[in-house]
């Protein structure tokens, strides 16, 4: 008798898709904060409200989405999830025609209910979509693609912006990035609803009797999710500030460049995300966690002081395109350059805090996962604040509030991270 094996390449696909557009809706909020400050007459602190309201629903349905997967099953969970994208992207496509600020933050909120699900169900959903053996070649993959897809949104988004005079924006400019980002749930919904998937029990019937202790026991765990809170929001920060800075008027304290450049320096911060994953992987096999985590958050520090304190007429040529498609070498401060050369900072940052955080947490390890999954909020609430720390005292000088939070990682890497609760039980 001979099995038939299944062939999981198309349903592969569209979780490869789904990486990519996970990033790309959630990096749509870049370009779009740059297009509501102009439509709408917005302060900074109001022009990162949309990515806000996105992060927000990380802090609602992150447990939740783990308990969806549990009661029924990834692919049900992928399909409500994909539904919930479609109108999302739906709304925010609504309220940029018909001008409506609240109806766009509406769909930027439900946009994020949607990523947050979709993150809770693709990582272990390409897991299971294959051979064992390769599960890690994919998700290596799917991350790749994961920054492809951060990368390219701000480019698209600024080139977009580009055509049209400032006075005339709005997020109607942006309406292609939002079909197209409609168009990939729609595909992927009616495939994953006509292809069969495994929906491997992993969760079995749990122990009734409660724990004494739980991952909040652990003092390195709580000052693991205080981290990782800090670095979404340092991550989403810098570039996101430094769009603003870049795209402002010299009356308003900004560099007055075009859309388009702005874009494709902001795309370059994701790209080098990219790169410091890829050698990330590769350097995981000799530095350590903690090792890592401290040095990216020294080096990190160093670039942001940098960027603060250099001379603004101090110049250096990067590679752009503009809004007319022609690449060119373009002038930008050395300041730019610095905040843009901390995305090899943050690329590893991630599963480093991670795995100090959960290590040695044993059976708590699934409970402290949906409490990280939570702390993604921090995307949305430290840009929020530092865009009102730029209009309060400059852009620049927004950064010493990176600055503190590097410090915290920089910390939190060389003591916080350290096991003080090994007396827990943990088998």
């Amino acid at each position: 008798m001979t099995s038939t094996k299944k062939n999981y390449t198309l349903p592969l696909m569209m979780m490869f898709l789904l990486f990519f557009i996970i990033s790309f809706v959630t990096g749509l909020q870049n370009p779009l904060g740059v297009i509501v400050k102009d439509q709408f007459g917005l302060s900074n602190f109001q022009s990162q409200l949309g990515n806000f309201a996105n992060f927000l629903a990380y802090l609602i349905m992150g447990i939740p989405a783990g308990k969806m997967i549990e009661s029924i099953g990834y692919k049900k969970t992928a399909l409500v999830a994909l539904v919930m994208g479609f109108t999302g992207v739906l709304i925010m496509y609504i309220g940029g025609n018909i001008g409506s600020f609240y109806l766009y933050l509406t769909g930027a909120f439900v946009s994020g209910f949607t990523m947050c699900t979709l993150n809770a169900v693709v990582n272990p959903m390409i897991t299971v979509l294959g051979s064992e053996k390769g599960a890690n070649q994919r998700l290596n993959f799917g991350g790749a693609l994961n920054s492809f897809g951060a990368t390219i949104v701000p480019i698209l988004g600024g080139m977009l912006m580009g055509s049209s005079a400032r006075e005339t924006m709005s997020i109607s400019d942006a309406n292609p990035l939002l079909f197209l980002a409609m168009g990939i749930f729609a595909v992927v919904f009616l495939v994953l609803f006509f292809v069969d998937i495994p929906e491997p029990h992993i969760i079995k019937k749990e122990d009734k009797a409660k724990h004494k202790h739980s991952a909040m026991s652990f003092r390195h765990f709580v000052l693991g999710i205080i981290t990782i809170f800090i670095y979404v929001g340092v991550e989403v920060g810098i570039p996101n500030i430094a769009n603003l800075f870049m795209t402002a008027g010299p009356d308003k304290g900004g560099l007055g460049m075009d859309t388009g450049i702005a874009g494709t320096i902001v795309g370059t911060y994701w790209f080098l995300m990219l790169i410091g994953r890829l050698t990330g992987g590769a350097l995981g096999k000799v530095f350590t966690s903690r090792q890592m985590l401290a040095f990216v958050s020294t080096l990190g520090l160093l670039l942001i002081l940098g960027a603060i304190y250099l001379p603004l007429d101090w110049k250096v040529r990067m590679p752009v395109v503009t809004s007319e498609l022609a690449f060119e070498f373009a002038e930008v401060p050395v300041s730019v350059m610095l905040l843009i050369l901390t995305g090899l900072c943050t690329s590893i940052m991630w599963p480093a805090i991670f795995n100090l955080a959960t290590k040695g947490i044993g059976k708590y390890m699934a409970q402290g996962s949906g409490i990280f999954m939570t702390m993604v909020v921090g995307g949305g609430i430290l840009p929020l604040i530092q865009g009102y720390l730029a209009d309060l005292f400059g852009y620049l000088n927004s950064y010493w509030l990176i600055i503190a939070s590097l410090a915290f990682m920089l910390y939190y890497a060389l003591i916080g991270s350290k096991n003080v609760n090994t007396d827990i039980p943990v088998d």
